[in-house]
């Protein structure tokens, strides 16, 4: 792809290192921009910069929040006697659009895989044992992807759990072996939650 100018080729290429962005879509999108008013592309390149220096993580779940403690979190409708256990923000924001779950959720950051160098101390499960020491956690829903990644994490926390009274589920099966939580649709998740079911019965399937 030729370029007449090195300020748009800059601008095609950073813009194609966004996940599934080719150069031609990159290509697409910053002609969009250049058509655009000039204040609109400094809307957006002031919002990018606010998420990239001012966007904070929860101290108690991980989730993405615009302070220390989430809304989630602070909020005092929620039952802090459950948590959710998901692997990104993505998961999070895909169960509340269900509007059928009302505790908490504590956000690993991904999945344990060993074929992508992840492993346990990579993921925030350490600050989830102790929330369920500290804070009187008393049930635990694992709501991983049904993934071999998933399950191998779901396995690995609930051997962690070794000694702690706190029950445990999991997402009932609706959601199909291998999909990714975030695409499953709002219905099918939220019934998901409803029914769930001892994470022991889970590994006798």
């Amino acid at each position: 792809m030729n370029f007449s100018s090195k300020i748009l080729e800059e601008a095609v290429n950073q813009v194609s290192q966004l996940p599934g962005i080719g150069k031609r879509t990159a290509l697409r999108l910053v002609l969009h921009l250049m058509r655009q008013p000039a204040n609109q592309t400094d809307v957006l390149s002031q919002a990018l910069t606010n998420m990239r220096h001012d966007l904070k993580f929860c101290k108690n779940c991980h989730n993405v929040s615009d302070v220390d403690i989430c809304e989630i979190c602070a909020s005092h409708n929620r039952d802090k006697t459950i948590v959710c256990v998901v692997e990104d923000i993505r998961d999070v924001m895909a169960i509340e659009n269900t509007s059928q779950y009302r505790g908490l959720y504590h956000v690993l950051g991904g999945k344990i895989s060993p074929m992508d160098g992840i492993g346990p101390q990579d993921l925030n499960i350490k600050s989830l044992i102790q929330r369920i020491q500290n804070d009187g956690v008393q049930e635990l829903i694992f709501a991983l992807s049904p993934t071999i990644e998933g399950d191998t994490t779901n396995f690995y926390i609930f051997k962690q759990l070794n000694g702690l009274e706190v029950n445990t589920s999991t997402i009932a099966r609706g959601i199909a072996v291998g999909d990714e939580l975030e695409f499953a649709d709002e219905v099918t998740l939220g019934r998901s939650i409803l029914h769930r079911v001892p994470y022991e019965n889970s590994l006798k399937n």
